[in-house]
C-alpha cells in the first residue's frame, strides 16, 4: 500500500476534523453507566458511528480511534488491557454504520452474544444478549432496508451495545438482577441513540454539502462521501 496515495492531504484533514469533533462530543455527558462510578454515555454515542459513512469504514474507524485515544490520554486512564478493549464498541458501531459487508456486520454481534452467555452471570440472563440480534436481523434484510438510515442507526448502536455488554459482563461485577433491571433502560437509551445517529447523519450530510457548495470545494467522493438524497439540493 502506498501510504502517500492513501493518506492524502485532504483525507488526513477530514480524518482529523472528524476526530476533533468526536473528541468534543465525548466531553458532553448524556447518561451515567450503571455499575461504574463517574463513567457516562456521552454525545459521542450519537455522533461517533456516522464518521465511517462520510470517510469510509476504515478511515471512519481511524478517526473514531484517534478521538478515543486522545480522550484516553486527556482523562489519564490507566493503560490496561481492559481499558484498551473498551475502545471496541464504538469502533465496531462505526464500521457497521458505514459498511455494506453483511457477513462481518452479523458476525461481530454474534460473537459478542456468545461471549456474554459464556459468563456465569451472563448465562443466567441470556435473554439480555438478545439485543445483539437486532443488528444481525437487519443484515438479513434486502439492501433497500438494511442500508436505510433507520436500520443502519439501530444496527450500529446495538452492535456497540452487544460488544460493550460482552466486555462489561466480564469486567464489572454485577448481579443477574441488575442486568434484568437494565433491560428497559438499554431499550430506551438505544432507541434514543439510534434517533440521534440518524438525525446527526442527515443533518451533517446536508451541512457538509452546503459548505462545499458555498466554498466551491471539490472533494473526491472516496475522501468525503456525501449522500445527495439528504442534501438541500436533492
Amino acid at each position: 500500500m502506498d501510504i502517500g496515495k492513501t493518506f492524502t492531504k485532504k483525507r488526513v484533514i477530514f480524518i482529523l476534523l472528524f476526530a476533533v469533533f468526536a473528541f468534543i462530543t465525548q466531553r458532553i455527558n448524556f447518561s451515567p453507566l450503571v455499575g461504574a462510578e463517574n463513567q457516562f454515555f456521552t454525545l459521542f454515542q450519537f455522533f461517533g458511528p456516522i464518521a465511517g459513512a462520510f470517510l469510509g469504514p476504515v478511515f471512519g474507524v481511524i478517526a473514531v480511534f484517534l478521538a478515543e485515544l486522545v480522550d484516553f490520554i486527556v482523562v489519564g486512564k490507566e493503560l490496561t488491557l481492559i481499558n484498551i478493549m473498551r475502545f471496541a464498541p464504538m469502533l465496531f458501531a462505526t464500521y457497521y454504520f458505514a459498511s455494506n459487508k453483511k457477513r462481518l456486520n452479523a458476525i461481530i454481534p454474534l460473537i459478542a452474544i456468545g461471549l456474554f452467555v459464556l459468563h456465569p452471570v451472563g448465562r443466567q440472563v441470556w435473554f439480555f444478549a438478545l439485543f445483539g440480534t437486532i443488528p444481525i436481523i437487519a443484515t438479513l434484510l434486502t439492501k433497500k432496508y438494511s442500508m436505510s438510515v433507520p436500520l443502519r442507526s439501530l444496527g450500529a448502536t446495538f452492535t456497540a451495545q452487544s460488544v460493550g455488554g460482552a466486555l462489561w459482563v466480564w469486567t464489572v461485577p454485577m448481579t443477574a438482577g441488575q442486568w434484568i433491571a437494565l433491560i428497559p433502560v438499554v431499550a430506551y437509551e438505544r432507541v434514543l441513540f439510534a434517533l440521534g445517529i440518524g438525525i446527526s447523519f442527515i443533518a451533517l450530510n446536508a451541512l457538509l454539502n452546503k459548505v462545499l457548495v458555498k466554498l466551491d470545494l471539490k472533494i473526491p467522493s472516496d475522501v468525503l462521501r456525501i449522500e445527495k438524497k439528504f442534501t438541500l439540493r436533492a
